[in-house]
């Protein structure tokens, strides 16, 4: 991994740190080995709870995707119509 994580150090708790990071090593290895649909859901639903805003969500998004190669959007979108276990991109 050569690159860093689109997060907000100034306004958000260790706590919410670590959560976002979470998030995004999800989409990570969904798209490199799978991940879990429901750890991935759970994931974006705690992602939610310290981005509540929709455009600050697709700024974010867009700056891990511009930096990364993977798309957290189109992750999140394949894990909630997937009626798999599994989200693989």
């Amino acid at each position: 991994m050569d690159y860093s994580y689109p997060i907000d150090e100034e306004y958000w708790s260790k706590e919410e740190i670590i959560d976002v990071v979470n998030f995004y090593s999800l989409v990570e290895k969904a798209y490199e080995n799978g991940a879990k649909t429901k750890d991935l859901m759970l994931a974006y639903e705690r992602f939610k709870q310290v981005v509540p805003s929709k455009s600050e969500e697709k700024q974010l998004f867009k700056k891990f995707e511009q930096s990364s190669g993977y798309s957290a959007y189109h992750a999140v979108k394949q894990a909630k119509s997937s009626s798999g276990t599994h989200v693989n991109m």
